[in-house]
């Protein structure tokens, strides 16, 4: 009896949801700024990457709707690790806020 690639992925991505949940609720906020830079410095290369194909381009006359669908794939990917890292930046700005000596005197 052979199982479906697809039912397959889908048992593997379920399982990564459930360990993902488990790992970012257990880092204690001291781990929280290190874990957000490389977090950062990941999506800064998925962006190289949708930049790329954005980019694409390609010879032939079929080979047109398959450069479209890479490009606006590629746009969306960027805008999106465009966000990711911003919000990263964000949150790692805003824990190390949460550090600082506050002044008791004002």
């Amino acid at each position: 009896m052979d199982v479906d690639p697809t039912v397959f992925r889908l048992a593997i991505f379920v399982l990564a949801i459930f360990v993902g949940y488990y790992v970012v609720w257990s880092v204690t906020p001291a781990l929280h700024t290190p874990l957000m830079a490389v977090t950062n410095a990941i999506s800064s290369v998925i962006i190289v990457g949708a930049l790329l194909a954005a980019a694409a381009s390609g010879s032939g006359g079929d080979l047109t709707q398959n450069v479209l669908v890479s490009k606006g794939a590629g746009a969306v990917a960027a805008a999106l690790a465009a966000v990711n890292i911003f919000g990263g930046f964000l949150v790692t700005q805003r824990m190390l806020a949460m550090y600082k000596k506050k002044d008791k005197g004002k």
